[in-house]
């Protein structure tokens, strides 16, 4: 299991990004799975979806560093947790690669993406004029903007939030590895955050929050 990256965010927050270079039987055989998990594993086509599934299951079981059971469900807004724990973890997954973050003692929100011409397509639907006009069609700057709304919008984790109305990227010096400011319209209010995204070697994005 080739952990590519492995980052302590702060005392309580670890990020871990895998390779995803395992047989659908490999990774079974290092999780333990009930049977609501078994008939869910049914519905799925073999390929990347269950790998994707199986994979972040076990890189939270080789970051939690546990022989025992790990109940990960999801709940009403479709936002994983574990069950008996009060960690927050956020899971994500792009063709080769799963990503996990969990901290003990704040929310947290991950994405990871394949960097792919595509964005330039749709980059209007999740970046206001404001934000379109700072990155200028580029392609990094595309990625690292939906990485990172993506991200909050897991850390936030209900229903409801949009990212052209109410998710705001404050203007960014793109780098390989950075981070930058996001104002985010919540029903309680707004709130600022300092989001984080780094490139790969081989082509992806990864964005993430804790707050």
């Amino acid at each position: 299991m080739p952990v590519i990256y492995n980052k302590d965010v702060d005392d309580q927050t670890t990020l871990a990004v895998w390779k995803i270079e395992e047989r659908e039987e490999d990774l079974i055989s290092g999780l333990q799975l009930k049977a609501h998990e078994l008939d869910f594993l049914a519905t799925l086509n073999n390929g990347k979806r269950l790998l994707h599934w199986l994979s972040t299951r076990l890189l939270l079981r080789t970051m939690l560093n546990t022989a025992d059971y790990i109940d990960c469900r999801m709940d009403e807004h479709g936002k994983p947790y574990l069950v008996n724990s009060a960690s927050s973890i956020s899971l994500s997954h792009s063709f080769d690669y799963a990503a996990v973050m969990i901290s003990k003692n704040r929310a947290v929100g991950v994405d990871i993406e394949l960097i792919k011409p595509k964005i330039h397509r749709i980059s209007h639907k999740f970046l206001s004029a404001p934000e379109l006009a700072h990155v200028k069609d580029d392609t990094d700057a595309l990625y690292a903007c939906w990485c990172v709304k993506e991200a909050i919008y897991k850390w936030y984790g209900k229903k409801g939030l949009e990212f052209r109305r109410d998710i705001h990227i404050q203007p960014f010096d793109l780098k390989e590895e950075g981070s930058l400011t996001a104002s985010v319209d919540l029903p309680e209010g707004t709130k600022s955050l300092e989001a984080n995204y780094f490139k790969t070697a081989d082509g992806y994005m990864l964005g993430y929050v804790v707050a």
